[in-house]
């Protein structure tokens, strides 16, 4: 496969997942703004940090209040991560690698891209921030749909689901960082009626609620919830289900290849650090730290992928 099409289906899926990630994000916004906080701004400010975007975001506005934030991370074009611009780039990269997709992922995204034009044709109000955010996340999960139920499982499908699981391992990382660093005001809420509902509202954000209580019906703690989302292996946006996924869609592309490859040999690496690994040695290194070497891991990985493949070559 020529490289610029491995890097057309890899970052065509990683735009998807991406505008998914960031739906998730703004809903953990509003839905922690809803619990009445004082410290709203606050939040919103760390939203913002979360998707890569707070240098951008002041060159525009002076204050992160609600309104400025929800318009720049869902249909400003003036930044590359807000849902629209993820959106057309997603479409952008799939209509460079059309042939290689089935005509169903093809019109799942084109259909996508052409509902969410038309939404946010227009400032979104918070009335109905929550119904377009729910949008995002369908027309996200029908094209994923359509991969999965129409292509092949050949070089094609992996470089699809290797720009998916870069980017959701990521995004977990940083969402649980957000949370724990930047959202908690201060370390004497940390177990609190306040922290604790902080946290169950990051479960419903990536759709774990339900599923987390199926697994923890009496510990709902912060602890409980981030072995959850970190080393839970049947959790799909968790970081050890991402990786496993990555170690093994990249040991399938390294069979054509002779010798193994790096990004194969990063991505091995990194899963061994989380598997069987126990919550509590996490947090005794520092959750914080660990979530920043982990989203470190992820962009070397993600780097190294490109190299690899050729993607510009």
């Amino acid at each position: 496969m020529l490289g610029r099409t491995a890097g057309g289906l890899f970052w065509m899926f990683r735009y998807l997942e991406r505008s998914e990630n960031t739906a998730r994000m703004l809903d953990t916004g509003f839905r922690i703004a809803l619990t009445g906080s004082q410290q709203a701004e606050s939040e919103w400010e760390s939203i913002v940090t979360t998707s890569g975007a707070r240098d951008l975001y002041l060159q525009k506005y002076d204050s992160f209040d609600q309104a400025h934030v929800i318009n720049f991370l869902l249909r400003d074009k003036d930044n590359p991560s807000s849902i629209l611009s993820s959106i057309e780039a997603a479409r952008s990269n799939a209509r460079m690698v059309r042939t290689a997709l089935s005509s169903e992922v093809w019109e799942a995204t084109n259909e996508t891209w052409m509902l969410l034009k038309q939404t946010l044709a227009r400032q979104v109000s918070v009335k109905n921030l929550a119904e377009v955010l729910t949008s995002v996340r369908q027309q996200s999960s029908l094209v994923r749909g359509a991969l999965h139920g129409t292509m092949l499982r050949n070089e094609i499908f992996d470089f699809a689901r290797i720009g998916t699981f870069v980017e959701r391992a990521d995004n977990t990382a940083r969402i649980l960082d957000v949370k724990y660093y930047v959202l908690l005001p201060s370390a004497a809420f940390v177990g609190s009626s306040m922290d604790n509902a902080q946290w169950e509202t990051i479960l419903r954000s990536v759709s774990a609620f339900r599923s987390f209580r199926w697994l923890n019906e009496s510990d709902s703690s912060p602890k409980a919830i981030a072995a959850f989302l970190i080393l839970d292996k049947r959790m799909p946006r968790s970081l050890a289900f991402c990786y496993a996924k990555l170690a093994g869609n990249l040991a399938y592309l390294s069979q054509k290849h002779a010798g193994t490859l790096p990004s194969l040999e990063i991505a091995q690496q990194t899963y061994a650090k989380l598997n069987d690994r126990e919550i509590d040695s996490i947090f005794d290194e520092g959750l914080h730290e660990f979530l920043e070497s982990s989203i470190s891991d992820t962009a070397r990985l993600a780097s190294q992928i490109q190299e690899d493949f050729r993607f510009y070559g």
